[in-house]
């Protein structure tokens, strides 16, 4: 059944820069459409094998309802073969492309692929006559090529195509025999100058800042990437590296449309190439079905069980730098001190032990459990899986490092924890020991002014006392000391009776209120009856 899409050349916006899926073997079209593709390619068919049968041609072209807007790219080096085969897929698809960049050898000897730029004549009679034998007025033919090392031959071919009705023309900025030298951006431009079709740009685009700058070196109107794609199919939504959720929506889409295992593995080793170690990539390589893939993936990826680490990780490294802020030489314990009795610390302080203790029990728990998987693989064997999977082992070492791994990261948050208490305490002690031995120290300060100034004044009485010969006491300095002595005994026995007249005014007034306090309990109870009494009159009256 054939699907009403809007025409390609549409698509194709001032201002805006379309992206494309090259054509590749082993990739998934619905999962780069997630993440901001927006024309798919299908890998390159050879259109004489295409039409030879029809098991060819269910093998070689898929498709569904979704899946569009899709072009499908042919090689082939005769007009009425690709014509033919436009014509089948032509209810299935939004166009077909003419493939004249491929430059495997294989390829070029069959004469398709890059050795047709080198002959414009007949890609202007192969893409005439596929727009003449399509009875489809929105179907789209297109071309993709590499450059001559005589940038006019280029002109002359994409001039020829455009004459002969060519949609837009893919420019590969490489010519033949180039293979990983920087793209050629300036012949790029020059043949999106020469042409007033849509040109789209190809090579060397393994982000969304490639696409950018190819945008804004070359001015095309879009960009197709390759192998960029395939190692990250979200790219063009501006990952740098494959994220986990799009390994996931992996999982689920060639499990959902049955993929064949090679091609469902294919896929993932390119996509965990750049974001997994090299041991895992050893062990992820040699996994044998698809359900060892999937359970590979939720031991090594699980969100829950990836987040739970991360989670813990991150709270080891809080603790870390805690500690080493704790641990500054500059920051006295007193003002530690100051900055822990802030009202912010006070709400926080009722709930610190809970927190603590649950903390405790947290970490606990995950030593426990890393505890265990260690113990788990630690005595693993590759048992008879080993036949069907030589690197089992390898798998098994893995799982011990990552429990290791657990082990450790639980095992000093843990420690760290119960370290960062302890040096809290000490601080708040040390700060405490600081402020007691500063305020002990002014009271000795006192107590030795106080003694110096008795010892001065009990210096002068001595002088005043001992003015006698042979160091006795004069007749008028003992005089002198029995009217001071006199004069001390008068104010004691007053201060005493202040003393005695003072609890006796008190004892009297506690007395006093004491009877207040009964004579008002009497007066309430009284107040009560009374109350009560004319509550019942009210409701005799009523």
């Amino acid at each position: 059944m054939e699907t009403t899409t809007p025409r390609i050349v549409d698509l194709f916006e001032a201002g805006k820069v379309l992206k494309i899926c090259a054509p590749m073997v082993r990739y998934s079209k619905s999962l780069v459409r997630k993440y901001g593709c927006d024309v798919c390619f299908t890998p390159m068919i050879v259109a004489a094998d295409f039409m030879r049968s029809n098991k060819a041609r269910d093998s070689e072209f898929t498709t569904n309802d979704s899946d569009r807007p899709l072009i499908v790219q042919f090689a082939s080096g005769d007009a009425q073969t690709l014509a033919d085969a436009a014509c089948v897929v032509a209810p299935f698809s939004d166009g077909v492309d003419l493939n004249c960049g491929c430059p495997q050898r294989w390829a070029m000897a069959e004469g398709y692929g890059a050795c047709l730029i080198n002959k414009p004549e007949l890609v202007r009679d192969m893409v005439r006559l596929v727009r003449n034998q399509v009875a489809k007025p929105n179907y789209s033919t297109s071309v993709k090529i590499r450059i001559h090392k005589d940038l006019r031959r280029t002109v002359d071919l994409c001039q020829k195509a455009e004459a002969a009705g060519a949609s837009w023309i893919t420019v590969h900025g490489r010519t033949v025999d180039e293979r990983h030298q920087p793209v050629n951006c300036g012949a790029i431009q020059t043949i999106k100058d020469s042409v007033s079709v849509p040109v789209v740009a190809n090579g060397d685009v393994r982000n969304l800042r490639d696409v950018e700058a190819m945008h804004r070196l070359t001015g095309v109107d879009g960009v197709m990437a390759a192998r960029g794609l395939l190692a990250n199919p979200a790219m063009f939504a501006g990952y740098e590296d494959t994220p986990l959720q799009c390994v996931w929506d992996w999982v689920d889409i060639a499990t959902e449309q049955g993929t064949p295992f090679t091609c469902f593995h294919h896929h993932l080793m390119y996509m965990l190439e750049r974001v997994s170690s090299q041991p895992e990539r050893k062990v992820f390589n040699s996994l044998y079905s698809t359900s060892a893939v999937i359970d590979y993936l939720h031991e090594t990826y699980g969100p829950v069980q990836d987040l739970e680490w991360t989670a813990v990780a991150l709270f080891l490294y809080v603790e870390v730098g805690v500690l080493v802020i704790l641990c500054l030489p500059f920051i006295t314990a007193t003002r530690w001190q100051k900055i822990f009795r802030l009202n912010i610390w006070s709400s926080v302080a009722k709930f610190w032990n809970k927190v603590f203790l649950a903390m405790i029990i947290i970490l606990i728990v995950l030593f426990l459990d890393a505890v265990r998987e260690v113990r788990k693989y630690s005595n693993a064997e590759p048992g008879k899986d080993a036949r069907l999977n030589p690197n089992m082992s390898d798998h098994l070492h893995m799982k011990l490092f990552r429990a290791q791994r657990n082990l450790y990261i639980s095992g000093f948050s843990l420690f760290l924890w119960l370290v960062m208490r302890r040096v809290i305490t000490l601080i708040n002690q040390l700060a405490t020991v600081q402020c007691t031995s500063a305020a002990l120290q002014m009271e000795a300060d006192n107590i030795n002014q106080t003694a110096k100034k008795y010892m001065e004044n009990n210096e002068l009485l001595k002088q005043t006392l001992m003015q006698g010969k042979k160091g006795e006491a004069t007749a008028e300095g003992m005089e002198l000391l029995k009217k001071e002595v006199e004069r001390l005994k008068g104010e004691l026995k007053t201060s005493g009776d202040a003393l005695t007249k003072s609890q006796s005014e008190a004892e009297a007034m506690k007395r006093q209120s004491d009877g207040l306090a009964r004579e008002y309990d009497r007066l309430l109870n009284e107040h009560q009856l009374l109350q009560n009494a004319q509550d019942s009159e009210d409701k005799k009256d009523n």
